[in-house]
């Protein structure tokens, strides 16, 4: 049932060659749960797929590819009024809607000629022409991997959003979808006719259009504008349109380019699209390596032959940062990013004060060794096309002007000290598109709205940043399909929070990692953890602490952070530490494959 080193280019669109250390397919519940009771399963990392058509495999997948071929196309006529489609997730999206229309059936017509799998409609909530596959959807059949039994979501309980869902967050990774039931109206005339170029069909028609005449259309603009995959490899659509406040498109996106076309959305929004941004950034026709992006449709990346996940990356990431020299908007890929290394820059290793310390004549703060300079202690993570900051210290500001730090997707909280949450207001440059996700316990987001409220508030003064707030607790968060487990350790008296994101791992501030938490920091390939000084602290690890916990974690490698000036030079300190141990300095990258 499970095969090893197995080559699945044929299951993505993409054409790049990628290849996955082991892979099963199921075609019924009960072989799903054959395959979860595997060691393949239950000792490596699980990548779920369908039609692989909104994934780039930046290299091979050093884990379990899992793929759903459960079939079935079924219509349940309730009434004259509502019929109930149910579809396997192992169905092509191309041939549901094609059911659903000669079945007699309006709602997807739109959607047509999307690639990809049934299973990933809940999830990516796919939409275009002005209909979201989520306007339609009465019911999700998934499969809960940590219950172990059937469960059913209604259409509100999927939390639908703009090519979102809570399969992008909380559930994902825990569900396995099944079958996706679909509410929709009997009839065969189109209904949703108020988007681009079907405006006019009915008056090139000269008759209201049927639902088969909507998907021919449709299919005709998309064949015009995007590759067919079997002859040019693409994802589709690579960027969301921006969304942002009506008041910031006026005041900020309309001052770089007065031409800057947008889209009425509710609540003072407007969506910006992502095309005509890249198209007159100059980049049509742009390509690195063998990606490049098409000249018929700039929102789309192709594999003109040759292209790598490394190369199609590489060109993404020179799009976001042309767009944003432009217009001042960042870009947000719509496709997932599978990249399973861990890329991770220390901000800043020094303790609240800093190294050097103001006022102090010190052999540490007079040196002159670069290594000896420590600012505010912070991290910054880049992993799965996600860039994740842990703390916002005091000297972010100049930490990110420093790093050259142009977009952060998410930023994680590990307590309410001023040293590690200082620089919240400074985060304002990366809230310009839309609210930043901020994860941290409910003790450190009640005082973070009680201190900086003006943050958190419905109406926001032009400028302010903006937050969503999302409460941490014991269980595993995910930030766009990133799974990221939080560890309680204490701090003296006060429980703060550690972050592990695959095999690594951050702790700061910790004096204590209680027993039952230390299971969460098995297996590790890096570990930074904090290491105040060589004498006792009632709430810091002093140096020999930091290394007992860490010879007692066995991480393949350690750096110790939130150091102080009583540490020592760090030269010095650096000769004396135990193999595979080292103190962290500011700038210091690392990356884990």
């Amino acid at each position: 049932m499970i095969t090893e080193n197995i080559d699945i280019t044929h299951l993505t669109t993409f054409g790049i060659e990628v290849k996955a250390k082991y892979f099963a397919e199921y075609s019924s519940v009960k072989e799903l749960e054959s395959i979860l009771k595997t060691p393949e399963y239950q000792q490596n990392e699980t990548l779920h797929i369908g039609g692989g058509s909104n994934l780039l495999f930046v290299n091979d997948f050093n884990g379990l590819v899992l793929h759903s071929a459960i079939k079935g196309l079924t219509a349940y006529r309730k009434n004259d009024e509502t019929v109930y489609l149910i579809a396997g997730a192992g169905e092509k999206w191309v041939d549901v809607v094609q059911f659903s229309i000669d079945e007699g059936l309006c709602g997807l017509e739109n959607l047509a000629y999307i690639p990809g799998e049934v299973g990933a409609s809940p999830i990516q909530n796919v939409g275009a022409y002005g209909v979201e596959a989520g306007d339609f959807i009465f019911k999700v059949e998934c499969y809960d991997r940590l219950s172990h039994k059937i469960v059913n979501f209604s259409r509100e309980e999927c939390r639908f959003g703009y090519r979102d869902s809570m399969f992008k967050h909380e559930g994902r990774g825990r569900y396995f979808i099944l079958r996706v039931c679909f509410r929709l109206t009997p009839g065969r005339l189109a209904r949703h006719l108020d988007y681009g170029p079907l405006k006019t069909l009915a008056e090139r028609l000269g008759h209201e259009p049927t639902t088969q005449e909507v998907s021919d259309e449709i299919t005709l603009i998309r064949r015009s504008k995007l590759p067919d995959p079997a002859e040019l490899g693409s994802a589709g659509s690579f960027f969301k349109n921006p969304v942002v406040r009506r008041k910031y498109y006026e005041a900020e996106v309309l001052k770089h380019c007065p031409n800057v076309p947008c889209y009425d959305l509710p609540d003072e929004l407007v969506k910006i699209p992502a095309g005509w941004l890249i198209e007159h950034a100059g980049l049509k026709g742009a390509s690195i390596g063998g990606a490049q992006v098409y000249k018929k449709q700039c929102l789309v990346i192709t594999n003109k032959g040759g292209a790598t996940g490394v190369s199609v990356e590489a060109l993404s990431r020179h799009i976001q940062l042309e767009v944003h020299k432009k217009f001042g908007l960042w870009l947000t890929p719509e496709v997932n990013f599978i990249d399973t290394s861990v890329h991770v820059e220390v901000l800043g290793s020094g303790t609240s004060k800093g190294v050097p310390e103001p006022a102090c004549q010190c052999n540490v703060c007079t040196s002159t060794d670069p290594y000896d300079k420590r600012l505010r202690a912070s991290v910054l993570i880049k992993t799965h096309g996600l860039s994740l900051l842990i703390d916002a210290s005091p000297d972010f500001r100049y930490q990110a002007i420093r790093s050259g730090i142009y977009n952060i997707d998410a930023t994680l909280i590990t307590h309410q000290h001023y040293d590690h949450v200082g620089g919240i207001d400074d985060l304002r440059p990366y809230c310009t598109n839309s609210h930043m996700p901020l994860f941290c316990t409910s003790l450190v987001a009640d005082d973070l709205r009680r201190r900086l409220d003006y943050c958190f508030r419905k109406e926001h003064y032009p400028g302010v940043p903006g937050f969503d707030m999302h409460e941490v607790d014991d269980n595993p968060f995910y930030i766009r399909g990133l799974k990221v487990i939080p560890i309680k350790v204490m701090h003296a008296s006060l429980p703060i929070v550690g972050y592990r994101i695959g095999d690594f791992a951050y702790i700061t501030d910790a004096k204590t990692i209680p027993e039952e938490e230390m299971s969460k920091l098995t297996g590790l390939k890096l570990l930074i953890i904090n290491a105040l000084r060589p004498t006792p602290h009632f709430s810091h690890l002093t140096l020999d602490e930091a290394i007992a916990l860490i010879q007692q974690i066995k991480p393949e490698q350690a750096y110790l952070t939130h150091i102080c000036h009583d540490m020592g030079r760090h030269a010095e300190v650096e000769k004396h530490l135990p193999q595979g141990i080292h103190l962290a300095y500011d700038g210091l990258r690392l990356t884990i494959d």
